[in-house]
């Protein structure tokens, strides 16, 4: 779900006014529906997808407590507020354990309070809906990892140990940078270290890039965190698709990106540099309609195949790379061969 993505929100209220008052109030954040009792809102619900509701608890026939607890049952992703007038402690009860209410508001609400309260709860839903993404995402790979095991006809008996191991990685990925829904740091750490112990069973050729957003504090003081935020969002969009399939890319922390390229050499190595380089250069970055120019210095450190090497080498070859690309003027590529351990 997109971040831009406004949620829906449902107000409940027998009174007019209230819901006029709301809807007008609460329009530039959210797409805004209204009901005046719980009937009505319930054939709301089979007409449109809500994100949020917002109930009134005193109410003729069906009251707010009664429709949260008939959406948990119904419509369990939406996200559930209570507001009254009475604050007496068996209302409160009441809503937290029957309709599992997100939060719990009082008549009358402060106007910069609701909103806040309300935005909090979009926030809260939005990110549901990207870690069951993620959690889909996490799925299919794992599938495609077993697909491509099973194909094998060799080393039978190391294939089906390494597809456990990998399982068993893929399992502990579940944490993801909470922003960009990237690996994080830790996740890309194992992943690369893996692969490095991979290849010393099965020879190949293996290449570790850092990407570093340039200047990325001048974007930050333009466009304030939320600009930056919006920035390695896109970012990280742009670095899924300039990878292969087979590559892996992570978050490893700031506006700085990790990426681990299997059987890859240096001319391959230079190749996905330069791709990943000029779709950052070319991307239309932009957050509020306006446009944000933002390139990328990018250092790879390549162990060809039959070179030893471990992964606080390769990662220090590669950081050292990306230095002498933002020392020579930045959005340009640097390659770094990993010479052979010493005898």
């Amino acid at each position: 779900m997109s971040t831009n993505h406004k949620c829906a929100l449902l107000v409940v209220d027998d009174e007019p006014y209230i819901l006029t008052t709301l809807s007008a109030l609460l329009a530039p954040d959210f797409e805004v529906y209204t009901a005046d009792c719980g009937e009505t809102a319930q054939k709301i619900f089979q007409q449109h997808r809500i994100d949020l509701i917002l109930t009134d608890q005193k109410m003729p026939r069906m009251s707010g407590v009664q429709l949260l607890e008939w959406v948990r049952e119904n419509y369990p992703q939406t996200i559930r507020l209570l507001m009254t007038g009475f604050a007496e402690l068996e209302d409160a009860v009441e809503a937290i354990n029957r309709g599992k209410v997100y939060r719990y508001l009082f008549k009358p609400w402060r106007v910069d309070e609701l909103i806040q309260v309300l935005r909090e709860a979009c926030q809260r839903f939005k990110l549901e809906r990207q870690n069951e993404e993620l959690l889909d995402q996490l799925r299919r790979a794992k599938q495609e990892l077993e697909h491509r095991v099973q194909e094998r006809t060799v080393r039978l008996e190391e294939a089906n140990h390494e597809l456990q191991q990998k399982n068993l990685m893929l399992e502990k990925l579940a944490l993801t940078d909470p922003l960009t829904g990237l690996p994080n740091r830790r996740a890309i750490d194992r992943l690369a270290d893996a692969e490095i112990r991979r290849r010393m069973r099965y020879p190949s050729s293996l290449a570790l890039g850092l990407v570093d957003a340039d200047h990325f504090k001048e974007i930050n003081r333009q466009y304030l965190l939320p600009g930056g935020d919006q920035v390695l969002m896109d970012l990280a969009k742009v670095l899924i698709a300039s990878i292969r399939t087979v590559d892996t890319v992570g978050r490893i922390g700031g506006e700085e990106f990790m990426v681990v390229a299997p059987e890859t050499n240096v001319e391959g190595a230079v190749a996905l540099a330069e791709r990943i380089r000029s779709a950052i250069e070319s991307f239309a970055f932009s957050y509020k309609d306006a446009p944000i120019q933002v390139t990328a210095s990018v250092g790879f450190a390549v162990a060809d195949l039959g070179v030893t090497t471990e992964y606080d080498q390769l990662k220090h070859q590669a950081a050292a790379a990306l230095g002498e690309a933002k020392a020579t003027g930045r959005n340009r590529c640097i390659i770094y061969s990993a010479p052979a351990a010493a005898s």
